[in-house]
């Protein structure tokens, strides 16, 4: 009985819960979920979004990053939008941000890790696709990467 008045406790203490996303379904689900939590426990959620525009262009190949850019920030834009409505509708508290890695000078995982830190978050929510094997090795996994190197609680 001491365990659940104890988890009970620390379940009760999210107030501020932040939620990475990025546009795919599994992201809208984690949101979903953040939502459920933040309705029951009365919490303001922050929405981010990591606009990652690192692209490797080879000798002789043209490419107008500028129009790359504000597409990467458009799609963004639109994700954060998105979300926002589906807290809205829920009655719940809720701001967006596009978390800027245009420098590349951190990786998404401590870019997202970062901006929780800042605003001092309670609780961070990431999707996570689940992939194994191979595509695991070879596009990584943000979720984990936020896992291994967060200092508050993550959901995934």
């Amino acid at each position: 009985m001491e365990y659940l008045i104890l988890l009970q406790r620390e379940y009760m203490a999210y107030k501020k819960i932040l939620v990475a996303v990025d546009g795919s379904d599994i992201s809208t689900l984690a949101m979903q979920e953040a939502i459920k939590l933040a309705k029951d426990l009365h919490a303001k959620i922050r929405v981010i979004y990591v606009a990652d525009e690192l692209i490797t262009v080879g000798d002789g190949v043209s490419f107008d990053y500028e129009r790359f850019e504000i597409a990467v920030r458009g799609f963004g834009q639109s994700i954060l939008q998105n979300m926002e409505s589906l807290a809205k509708l829920s009655g719940v508290t809720v701001e967006s941000c596009i978390v800027d890695n245009a420098d590349h000078s951190a990786r998404i995982p401590e870019r997202i890790v970062q901006d929780a830190s800042e605003w001092h978050a309670d609780l961070l929510v990431v999707g996570t696709h689940g992939r194994r094997g191979f595509s695991h090795f070879l596009l990584g996994s943000v979720a984990e990467g936020v896992m291994r190197i967060a200092t508050i609680p993550v959901l995934l």
